[in-house]
């Protein structure tokens, strides 16, 4: 479905701990998506994780290297807060988010009862998204992004959302979606939820892949950095 060869993404940094003040955020990664695969993507926190799902969406382009995906492929990034306008309400938002994400506009408009139904946001749907709680901010974000049909669905860390009933539930609809003929690349903290979800998981430290393969043996190795 995607390629990644020896993608690497750099810039120039004010900061002296820096090879020559420039950040390497990736560096020369080389791997391979498979269709109807679900791949994790684990690692600490500024790693170039978040960086990767960007340039396999198409919202950055790598300093070097070459992405390949087949052109009748279109892969989305299911993020928290994609078009949010604090000053819209969030109907709107809903609809400027699936369209952000590929979906038409007519194909956006037929989402929006069902994305209010599953967020749960009742009459404050109709309401500006700047009166939302941060809970109610997650849940429009997430639902909108769960419910645009794309081939290739980017995850990054949307599973924390919401109060724990909320997060149970869209855990749930993740599993569903997940289950059916859906590529995933899925990001998260949690190695419980990659080790259920995922038939394939990468480790990525410092802008390089430490390890791919087998979810349990790759986690294993990644827990094992984690101690040191």
């Amino acid at each position: 479905m995607l390629e990644l060869q020896d993608v690497s993404l750099s810039f120039r940094s004010s900061k002296g701990s820096f090879d020559d003040g420039v950040h390497h955020v990736l560096d020369g990664v080389s791997f391979k998506l498979y269709e109807n695969e679900t791949l994790g993507i684990v690692g600490r926190n500024g790693v170039g994780k978040t960086t990767m799902l960007r340039i396999m969406a198409g919202i950055l382009a790598p300093t070097s290297g070459t992405v390949i995906t087949r052109p009748d492929v279109a892969a989305s990034l299911l993020t928290i807060g994609l078009g949010h306008r604090l000053d819209l309400n969030g109907r709107d938002n809903a609809l400027l988010s699936a369209m952000l994400q590929g979906a038409s506009k007519s194909e956006a408009l037929g989402y929006l009862e069902e994305i209010k139904a599953f967020s749960e946001l009742g009459d404050s749907f109709e309401e500006p998204v700047k009166t939302y709680s941060a809970g109610m901010k997650s849940r429009l974000g997430f639902t909108t992004a769960l419910l645009t049909h794309v081939d290739i669905l980017l995850v990054d860390e949307i599973l924390s959302v919401g109060d724990a009933e909320f997060r149970q539930k869209a855990e749930q609809a993740m599993k569903q979606r997940i289950s059916g003929n859906q590529t995933v690349v899925f990001v998260s903290h949690s190695n419980a939820q990659v080790k259920e979800l995922c038939d394939r998981v990468l480790w990525i430290d410092k802008g390089k892949i430490r390890a791919e393969g087998d979810p349990e043996d790759t986690l294993a190795q990644y827990r094992a950095s984690m101690k040191k």
